[in-house]
C-alpha cells in the first residue's frame, strides 16, 4: 500500500512536472510572460527579430499599464480581429496600429492650388521599437509644381517628417495610438514647401464584425516660425479622418489577398486668424491587395467635396514591403 503510494506521488509530482514545463512552453510561444529586453534591445528585436511567428507573441496593451508595460518589450505583429480583419494600413485612412513596412508612393493633383498640375513622389518607413513606440518617417524624394502663384514648374525634395507614436491600448479588436509629427523646412517655398510644424494627434483602429473595419483620428497642425507663415501661407489647421473598408479575401489569396476597398473621408478647419476659416472635406475611395511575398499594391484617389478646393483630383498609388 505504502508502495502504490509512493508510486502514486512520484506520478504525480513527474506529471505537475510535466505540465509546468509544458505552461511555460506554452507561456513563452503565445507571450504570456514577455521578455524584458531593455529599450535598446526591445528595438533591435523589433526591427529585426521574427516579429511574425506562429503562434504570435502579441499580448493585449491596456491604458492602466501604460507606465509599466511595454516600453522594454519586442514589438510581435498584432493577431486578426474577432471578425478576422487584418492590422493594415489604407491609402486616406488614419494608422491607428504599428507596423514594419515601407512603402513607396506616387501622387498627381490635377489643378493644384489652382495653378497648373503637381507630381509627387516619396517613401514612408514604420520602425516599430517596442509594444508602445514606433517611429514613422515619411520621406518626400521629389515634389513637382508651379506653387500657389508661379509661372514655371519647380522640382524639389519635399518637407521631411517625422512621427513618433504610442500606443495607448491594443485589444483584439480596438487600438488606440497618439503621436507628434515633426515637420523639417527642408524643401522649397517655391513649391510651397519649407514649412515648419508639429502636429500632434489622436488615431484608433477597430474590427467588431467579420471583414468591416472601422479606423479615424483628429489631428492639430500647427506651423511655426516666420518663413512657414509668410512664404508658404502655411495656417494652423484641424483636421479629423473617418475611414471604413471591407476585405474580401484571404490573405493567401495572390494576388488579390487581403483585397479590401474602403472610403475615407477627411474634413478640416482652419483656426487661427490669417485667412478665411473655410472647411474642406475629401473623400478617398481606395483599396490594397496582397500581390505576393509580402508585397502589397494600394492605390486610391482623394476627390474633394467642398469650394474652395485644394486641387480638382489627385490619385495616389503605392508598393509596399513588409518585412
Amino acid at each position: 500500500m505504502r508502495r502504490s503510494v509512493r508510486i502514486l506521488g512520484v506520478g504525480i509530482v513527474l506529471a505537475c512536472g510535466m505540465v509546468g514545463l509544458a505552461a511555460r512552453a506554452w507561456a513563452e510561444e503565445s507571450g504570456a510572460e514577455p521578455e524584458h529586453l531593455g529599450f535598446f534591445g526591445a528595438a533591435a528585436e523589433s526591427i529585426t527579430g521574427d516579429v511574425y511567428a506562429e503562434p504570435s507573441r502579441w499580448r493585449p496593451l491596456t491604458l492602466g499599464t501604460f507606465f509599466s508595460e511595454g516600453w522594454d518589450e519586442a514589438w510581435a505583429s498584432p493577431v486578426n480581429g474577432s471578425g478576422g480583419a487584418p492590422r493594415q494600413g489604407w491609402i486616406g485612412a488614419s494608422d491607428g496600429v504599428f507596423y514594419r513596412l515601407g512603402i513607396g508612393t506616387y501622387s498627381y493633383a490635377e489643378h493644384w492650388a489652382d495653378n497648373g498640375d503637381q507630381n509627387a513622389g516619396g517613401f514612408t518607413l514604420y520602425t516599430p521599437l517596442s509594444r508602445r513606440l514606433e517611429v514613422r518617417q515619411d520621406i518626400p524624394f521629389v515634389v513637382s509644381n508651379k506653387g500657389s502663384s508661379g509661372n514655371s514648374y519647380h522640382t524639389d525634395f519635399g518637407d521631411y517628417t517625422i512621427t513618433p507614436r504610442i500606443m495607448l491600448s491594443e485589444s483584439q479588436n480596438l487600438s488606440q495610438s497618439i503621436g507628434v509629427a515633426f515637420r523639417t523646412p527642408t524643401g522649397s517655398d517655391l513649391n510651397g514647401n519649407q514649412i515648419a510644424a508639429i502636429t500632434p494627434g489622436y488615431e484608433f483602429w477597430a474590427n467588431a464584425w467579420r471583414g468591416m473595419v472601422v479606423r479615424g483620428g483628429a489631428f492639430m497642425f500647427a506651423p511655426y516660425g516666420h518663413n512657414s507663415f509668410a512664404d508658404s501661407g502655411a495656417r494652423n489647421t484641424f483636421s479629423a479622418n473617418l475611414a471604413a473598408g471591407y476585405y474580401f479575401t484571404e490573405h493567401d489569396a495572390t494576388p488579390f489577398g487581403d483585397l479590401v476597398f474602403s472610403v475615407g473621408s477627411t474634413v478640416s478647419q482652419a483656426t487661427d486668424d490669417r485667412g478665411p476659416n473655410t472647411t474642406t472635406l475629401i473623400f478617398t475611395p481606395a483599396f490594397r491587395t496582397h500581390l505576393g511575398r509580402n508585397w502589397y499594391l494600394l492605390g486610391g484617389v482623394d476627390i474633394p467635396a467642398t469650394e474652395p478646393s485644394p486641387y480638382d483630383y489627385q490619385p495616389t498609388v503605392g508598393l509596399m514591403k513588409v518585412f
